[in-house]
């Protein structure tokens, strides 16, 4: 029953006033203790008081997105559907920033576009400070107008998305909106009156300086005033012509200084890329005679160790009698026979004894019965 929206609302945009909230957010709202504790049983005269505690504006906040108290009354004006006289009320309340906030963004929900324009753009001229609560739990610091121009340009706000409206200049084109009117368009018209004042105190200065100068024309002033003209034209030539020169001399001497450092430049650079081409080459034929040195050295020990080895072999070959090598040949298939038995033989030994057991412990037990006489261990 605390969440039933007022049987005598009516339907906004054709749907519940309270489906204009998403439905996320709509149950976070439900489940919060502020909804619960403070909004239970609210009306459209005891929410101003609740209005008047607000202390910042926002949406959901923290890991579990907490809604703030702004948004369950929000929804509370959802549910309860005031009227649009104290909706206006709300707005137009000066003293209290944040139930003016209320109104312009319940309005923004639920009003018709010509009236959003109408009562909320005169807001664009309250520069108040507001605190809004961000998603992460902190605090940041706005303003009034900038909530305002953020409801009317935006499409999400307060982790509520606003209903679409038309266009300010397609409302004026069909006659429903008057042109929109700046604050300072009075102050703009005094200034335009103040500058066409001045203006015309000029020109009639200017008119009567020259009645005054037509007035006060004789020969001899004229002849005085030809004679100074002249001294000063010439005086002035001549200074012309002395200020090109030395503004000519100037550039000479720029170019002339320009031109000598490129050519340093010019130098100092091909003396770098000769200094190093010649230490890469020196570089280059320094690996290739060291490349050289060790083929050489390497050859010179293979040669060695063959000539090791041939003095060896032949060394072995004329220390043996003949008759040794023909013994020795004789006999080498008999001591080969012999040395495989008596393989065959140790191995059967190492066997039966069971001292090559993969297991280290093991084989030592077999070692040590073995040494003692007795029979190894069969695992």
């Amino acid at each position: 029953m605390a969440n039933r929206t007022d049987p005598a609302a009516k339907s906004i945009r054709g749907t519940n006033p309270q489906n204009l909230v998403e439905k996320i957010v709509r149950s976070k709202i439900y489940q919060n203790t502020y909804w619960k504790e403070q909004c239970f049983g609210l009306t459209a005269e005891t929410l101003v008081d609740k209005a008047m505690e607000l202390d910042h504006i926002g949406g959901t906040y923290g890991g579990n997105r907490k809604p703030t108290p702004f948004m369950c009354l929000v929804m509370k004006m959802l549910q309860i559907q005031p009227e649009k006289d104290i909706v206006v009320e709300f707005i137009k309340n000066d003293d209290y920033k944040y139930v003016r906030v209320l109104g312009a963004f319940y309005l923004r929900l639920t009003g018709i576009d010509s009236d959003i324009y109408r009562y909320l753009e005169p807001l664009y001229n309250d520069y108040r400070k507001v605190r809004r609560k961000s998603p992460d739990g902190n605090f940041m610091l706005t303003h009034v107008d900038e909530v305002i121009d953020e409801l009317l340009t935006r499409d999400y706000s307060c982790d509520i998305a606003l209903p679409r409206i038309k266009k300010r200049w397609t409302l004026e084109s069909l006659g429903v909106l008057d042109a929109r009117k700046s604050v300072l368009e009075d102050d703009f018209e005094e200034e335009e009156e103040k500058d066409e004042m001045e203006q015309d105190g000029l020109e009639e200065e200017v008119a009567h300086e020259k009645q005054d100068y037509y007035r006060a024309r004789s020969p001899a002033r004229e002849r005085e005033r030809d004679w100074r003209r002249d001294s000063h034209r010439h005086r002035d030539r001549d200074y012309d012509r002395d200020r090109d020169y030395d503004r000519e001399r100037g550039r000479g001497r720029d170019r002339e200084r320009d031109r000598d450092r490129d050519r340093d430049r010019d130098r100092y650079r091909l003396r770098e890329e000769k200094e190093y081409g010649y230490e890469r080459e020196r570089d280059r034929e320094r690996e290739v005679r060291e490349r050289d040195r060790r083929d050489r050295e390497r050859g010179r020990r293979r040669s060695r160790s063959r000539s090791r080895s041939r003095e060896r072999k032949r060394h072995g070959r004329s220390s043996m009698s003949p008759r040794r090598h023909e013994a020795e040949d004789g006999n080498a298939p008999e001591e080969s026979k012999k040395k495989g038995k008596k393989e065959k033989k140790e191995k059967k030994e190492k066997k039966d004894d069971g001292t090559d057991h993969p297991d280290p412990e093991i084989a030592e037990a077999n070692r040590i019965r073995a040494s003692l006489g007795l029979k190894p261990l069969k695992l």
